[in-house]
């Protein structure tokens, strides 16, 4: 099986976007509508399911604004949890924030996760890139979705998880049902003590070529 490192994935979207000219907007997309095709997977595809998607910062925050257009348009009741301030989002994800403020989705502060009972979360905090342990708001954070007590879908890998050595991070990682990861699975998924975080694993396709991923990874085609 394919399992891609920290580096190797920041690599394959780094060429992606300059070698092979493929816009961040488009990756972004593309993985926002591998998720959504999931989460309406688990909403068992039924309108008027609500979903909570808590968003972090950073892109895998963004994912998740870009999915909650998605899910809306599918019929969803969508509601956002925005976990930083959005002045800080830039980039692809700062273009989904607009998107979302443009289309009117609500929007909360990550106090008010307690107050809601959704059908289905998305943990679309924290991704790959993360290395240290999440700041003491994540714990509080974290304990809320638990106390939720419903079905988690995570966005690349759960909130907290190390991608390379498939252990916490802190002593606080979210436990998802499901993980939809981009482009392959990470190195750390193969570790034992990732499998009661990462729930049932389902690999969605970003748009970054095959000859291109397979270079990164020492594949021969």
């Amino acid at each position: 099986m394919l399992r891609l490192s920290r580096e190797q994935v920041r690599t394959i979207d780094r060429l992606a976007i300059e070698k092979y000219l493929i816009p961040g907007e488009v990756l972004m997309e593309n993985a926002a509508r591998g998720l959504a095709d999931v989460a309406w997977e688990m909403l068992d595809s039924r309108e008027g399911g609500e979903v909570l998607i808590i968003c972090g910062g950073g892109n895998n925050g963004g994912d998740g604004l870009a999915a909650a257009r998605h899910l809306h348009n599918r019929g969803a009741n969508v509601k956002i949890i925005v976990t930083a301030d959005p002045k800080k989002y830039s980039g692809e994800a700062k273009t989904n924030w607009q998107i979302v403020r443009a289309m009117n989705l609500p929007t909360f502060p990550a106090d008010k996760i307690s107050q809601f009972r959704p059908r289905l979360m998305i943990d679309a905090i924290f991704g790959t890139g993360l290395t240290q342990p999440p700041r003491d708001q994540f714990a509080q954070i974290a304990g809320d979705i638990e106390k939720v007590s419903v079905p988690i879908l995570a966005v690349d890998i759960p909130s907290g998880l190390d991608c390379d050595t498939g252990k916490p991070l802190g002593p606080i990682c979210i436990k998802a049902t499901r993980t939809v990861t981009f482009v392959a699975e990470k190195v750390g998924f193969a570790s034992p003590a990732a499998a009661e975080y990462l729930g049932q694993i389902t690999v969605a396709d970003i748009g970054c070529p095959r000859e291109l991923i397979l270079a990164v990874a020492g594949r021969s085609a």
